[in-house]
C-alpha cells in the first residue's frame, strides 16, 4: 500500500517538475509578466509539495525533525492552493479587482499556515508516529490539524470550480478557455481527493479500517495534479497541439482522397495544374489543389453520369446512416461514369441535377470531410475497370 502511495506522489511530483521546466524555458520573454511570475511560484510550490510527500513516505524524519516533511508538504500545499487561486484572478479578473482579492487570499493563506504550524507543534507533531498524519488518529489535536488542512484544500477547489465556468465562457482566447476548463476538471478531481481524505481521517479516528479504499485519496491527488499541470501550461503549448492535430487530419484526408483523385486524373489529365509528384511542401495548398482537381474531374464526367446508378451502394453502406448512404451513392455514380467514359457509353439520362454541387463548397473543412467520405466509399467499391 505504501508503494502505491509513494508512486502517486512521484507521479504528481514528476508532472509538476515537467510543467515547471516547461514554463522556465519561457523565462526570457515572459519574466516581466506578473501572471507568469505567479505561475512559476505556483509550480515551484507544487513541486515542493509532492517532493516532500515522497520524502515523507521514505522517512519519518527530515532535517533531523520528526514528521517535518509532512508539515512542509501541508504548508506548501496551502501556499500552492492560494497561488493557484491568484493565477485564476490574473487570468480572468480586472487588475484592480484581482489585486484586492489577491490580498484576501494572501492573508487567508498566511492565517491557515500559522494555524497549521501551531497545531502541529502543540500536538507534538515531531514526536508522533507518521501514521497519525498519514492515515489519521483519534487524538483531538492531530485530528483538528488534519481537518484544517483538508478544509484549506477543499475551499479553493470549490471557488476555482465555481469561477472557471463563467470565466471560460467570457474568455476571448481559445487557449485560455481550454486552460480554464482543464482547471475546473482539476478542481473537481482534487475536491474528490479532499472527500476521500476526509473519509480516511474520520474512519481512522473511529477505529474503522476501510482497507485498500484508503488509496483512493492518493489516486485522486495524483490525477488532479496531473490535470492541473496540464491546465497551467496549455496556454503555451495548446495552439501547437491543435495545429499538429489539424495537420494530421488534413494529411489523412489527403491520403484518403488519393485513389479517387488518381482515377479522375487518369480520366481527365487537364484537371492538374502542376505535374503529379511536384514538390510542394505546403500540405494545406496540396489539399486545396486535390479538392479542386477532384471537383473539376467530377464535372468532366457529367455527360457520363447516370443518376440512376448507385443501387449497389445501399448494401455497402448498410448501417452507416443517411450520410454514408449518400456518400456511397456518389461514389458508385463516379465509378460508373469513369467506366462509361472509358468505353464511350453515355447513359440515356446524363443530366446533372445535384450530387456534389448540393454541398457547401464555401466551407472548405466541411467540403474536405464530405469528399473524404466519398473517397473512402469509392475505395471500398473497388476498381471501376
Amino acid at each position: 500500500m505504501n508503494t502505491l502511495r509513494t508512486l502517486c506522489f512521484v507521479i504528481a511530483a514528476l508532472s509538476s517538475y515537467a510543467a515547471l521546466l516547461y514554463r522556465l524555458s519561457q523565462f526570457r520573454r515572459s519574466r516581466g509578466d506578473s501572471a507568469y511570475r505567479t505561475l512559476v511560484i505556483t509550480l515551484v510550490l507544487q513541486c515542493l509539495t509532492f517532493t516532500m510527500g515522497a520524502v515523507a513516505m521514505g522517512s519519518d524524519r527530515f532535517l533531523g525533525v520528526g514528521n517535518l516533511a509532512i508539515l512542509v508538504m501541508h504548508v506548501s500545499a496551502v501556499a500552492f492552493c492560494v497561488s493557484a487561486q491568484i493565477i485564476l484572478l490574473h487570468w480572468a479578473t480586472a487588475a484592480e479587482d484581482a489585486a484586492r482579492k489577491t490580498r484576501f487570499w494572501l492573508l487567508t493563506g498566511g492565517a491557515l499556515t500559522a494555524l497549521l504550524v501551531a497545531l502541529f507543534f502543540v500536538a507534538d507533531g515531531p514526536g508522533r508516529p507518521a501514521t497519525d498524519f498519514n492515515t489519521g488518529t483519534g487524538q483531538p489535536l492531530v485530528l483538528g490539524y488534519l481537518l484544517v488542512f483538508i478544509a484549506s484544500q477543499a475551499a479553493p477547489c470549490v471557488t476555482i470550480f465555481r469561477q472557471c465556468g463563467p470565466y471560460a465562457r467570457m474568455a476571448g482566447k481559445t487557449s485560455l478557455r481550454q486552460a480554464l476548463r482543464l482547471l475546473s476538471v482539476a478542481a473537481v478531481v482534487l475536491f474528490l481527493y479532499c472527500l476521500a481524505r476526509t473519509v480516511n481521517i474520520l474512519t481512522a479516528a473511529c477505529g474503522i479500517d476501510i482497507g485498500p479504499w484508503q488509496l483512493a485519496s492518493n489516486v485522486f491527488s495524483a490525477a488532479g495534479i496531473l490535470v492541473l499541470s496540464l491546465s497551467l501550461t496549455i496556454s503555451s503549448w495548446g495552439a501547437s497541439v491543435t495545429r499538429l492535430a489539424n495537420w494530421a487530419r488534413n494529411y489523412r484526408s489527403y491520403r484518403v482522397l488519393y485513389p479517387l483523385w488518381r482515377d479522375l486524373y487518369e480520366s481527365s489529365p487537364d484537371i492538374v495544374l502542376e505535374p503529379p509528384g511536384a514538390a510542394v511542401s505546403d500540405l494545406d495548398y496540396r489539399l486545396h489543389r486535390r479538392v479542386v482537381e477532384i471537383r473539376d474531374g467530377w464535372r468532366d464526367l457529367r455527360p457520363y453520369i447516370d443518376r440512376t446508378a448507385g443501387g449497389d451502394a445501399g448494401g455497402a453502406a448498410a448501417g452507416g446512416g443517411e450520410e454514408a448512404r449518400q456518400a456511397f451513392t456518389e461514389a458508385a455514380q463516379i465509378r460508373q461514369a469513369l467506366h462509361a467514359k472509358r468505353t464511350g457509353t453515355r447513359p440515356a439520362d446524363s443530366k446533372d441535377a445535384g450530387g456534389f454541387d448540393d454541398r457547401d463548397t464555401d466551407h472548405f473543412p466541411a467540403e474536405v470531410a464530405w469528399l473524404t467520405k466519398v473517397a473512402a466509399a469509392y475505395r471500398r467499391l473497388g476498381d471501376p475497370r
